[in-house]
Order: structure tokens, then C-alpha cells, then sequence
């Protein structure tokens, strides 16, 4: 019976890559949550999930898609959530955009307008040199060749002496009980610094990551002020989070 419940549980983690205890708990209620946890551990010896805090992933599952096969997912979404998120763009305010495609296609719609843009994105950084006025300054750190993001101490350094008035974060995955969510650690240091320094913090979170999340969960409803998709979300994650006094756009 061990045997049969714990294949049910890796298939189950393996089919949306991660899974919070809470959803293992519903999956098989008829069980303790201690039983649950020593199911895990006994797939976690055998090498085939790992867990993290409040939840596991498959250890098959890489952290992270590709930056060029991201650029190939829901640009119309992509375009639309940067229409949106140019109503908060405010003219000599400093702003901060991640290495998200999200915000690529941002800086693509980005107005020549006085800006001082802060970036852990080169490929960002490269459309707004198409523009005179925003001044740009690109974070120094590691490449991450995979999904072209600078990060490291050296950026966490830099941004920590940087003031920001708007951070528009990009989303890998997201839910309204575990939070906005990412695929490496480094990303998740930065995103989560960025949120805690930035005076308002804005969310690019298509609708389809809500139905996947990522190991590192770098904030929460309540630590954000706009969540931008582009299109409407589930009624049970949107009253969660006007709950909190979040702003959907």
C-alpha cells in the first residue's frame, strides 16, 4: 500500500513538476500529514523528488524554461500585460525591470520618456537604447546563460544602494496560497530584494502561471501593491487578493 500511495504521489509531483503539502494532503486525504511527509522522505532517498520549504518539486524538472523558448510562449499575452503596465510608468521615477520576457516586451512598448531604468536584464537594457531618454544602468553579477539574468552578491550589492519607486517583477509560476514563485535561488534574492526596497511592486503573471509554480517562492499577495495578466484570473485567487489590497489590472 506504501508502494502503490507513493507512486501516486511522484506522478503527481512529476505531472506539474512542483506540489505544496497542501495539495499532496488533498490528493490523499484519507492519510496523516506525518504519513505524507515520510512518503516524501522515502522519495526523496530514492532520488527522484526533492523537497523545499512547504512543498516538493521533481528533481527531473529543470528549474528554469530557456530564455529563447520563453520567447516563443504567449507574446500576445506578453504584449498585452506590457500595454497594461505602461499606465504605471511615471515620468523622472525610478524603475526597476527583471530579465523576464514579460518585461522585454515592457521595454519594447516603453514611450521615450525621462525614465532612470534599472536592469538586471542585458537584453532589456538593449531595446531601451532605441530610446534618448531613459537613462539606463544594467546590474553587474553573473550571466546566467540559460535565462540570460544577471545576479550574484555583486548585484545584490549594487541594488541594495539603489532606490526604486516601481518594480515590475516577472512570474514563473504562482498561487495564491504559496505565492509568486521562480526557478533559482539567485532570481528568487533579487526579486524578493527588489520587492522590500521598491516603493510600489508590480506582478507580470499571466494567467497560465497560475496553473504552475516553481521551487523558490519569492513573495506573497500581501507583499505586492499590482498584479498585471492578461486576461481574467480565477474568482478564488482574485478575492484572495483584493483581500489583501492588491490591485489587478
Amino acid at each position: 500500500m506504501n508502494r502503490i500511495r507513493q507512486e501516486r504521489i511522484k506522478e503527481y509531483i512529476e505531472s506539474r513538476s512542483v506540489a505544496t503539502i497542501k495539495e499532496l494532503q488533498e490528493l490523499i486525504p484519507d492519510v496523516s500529514l506525518m504519513t505524507i511527509h515520510r512518503d516524501l522522505d522515502a522519495l526523496e532517498k530514492q532520488g527522484v523528488i526533492a523537497k523545499h520549504r512547504g512543498g516538493v518539486k521533481s528533481i527531473h524538472h529543470p528549474d528554469d524554461v530557456e530564455f529563447n523558448v520563453r520567447m516563443r510562449e504567449n507574446n500576445k499575452g506578453k504584449q498585452v500585460m506590457a500595454q497594461k503596465a505602461l499606465s504605471l510608468l511615471q515620468p523622472h521615477s525610478s524603475v526597476f525591470l527583471d530579465a523576464s520576457t514579460s518585461n522585454l516586451f515592457l521595454a519594447r512598448s516603453m514611450p521615450d520618456i525621462s525614465l532612470n531604468v534599472v536592469t538586471t536584464g542585458p537584453g532589456v537594457a538593449l531595446e531601451l537604447c532605441r530610446l534618448h531618454n531613459p537613462a539606463v544602468t544594467v546590474c553587474c553579477g553573473i550571466m546566467n546563460r540559460k535565462n540570460l539574468a544577471i545576479s550574484g552578491q555583486n548585484t545584490l550589492e549594487m541594488l541594495e544602494k539603489i532606490n526604486i519607486d516601481t518594480a515590475f517583477i516577472g512570474v514563473s509560476g504562482c498561487s495564491a496560497d504559496v505565492g509568486f514563485t521562480c526557478g533559482t535561488e539567485s532570481d528568487m534574492l533579487i526579486k524578493r530584494m527588489l520587492i522590500k526596497k521598491a516603493r510600489c511592486s508590480v506582478m507580470m503573471c499571466s494567467a497560465e502561471k497560475l496553473k504552475r509554480l516553481m521551487p523558490y517562492t519569492f513573495a506573497t499577495l500581501e507583499d505586492v501593491d499590482y498584479i498585471i495578466s492578461d486576461e481574467e484570473l480565477p474568482e478564488d485567487f482574485v478575492n484572495a487578493a483584493k483581500a489583501e489590497g492588491v490591485i489587478l489590472l
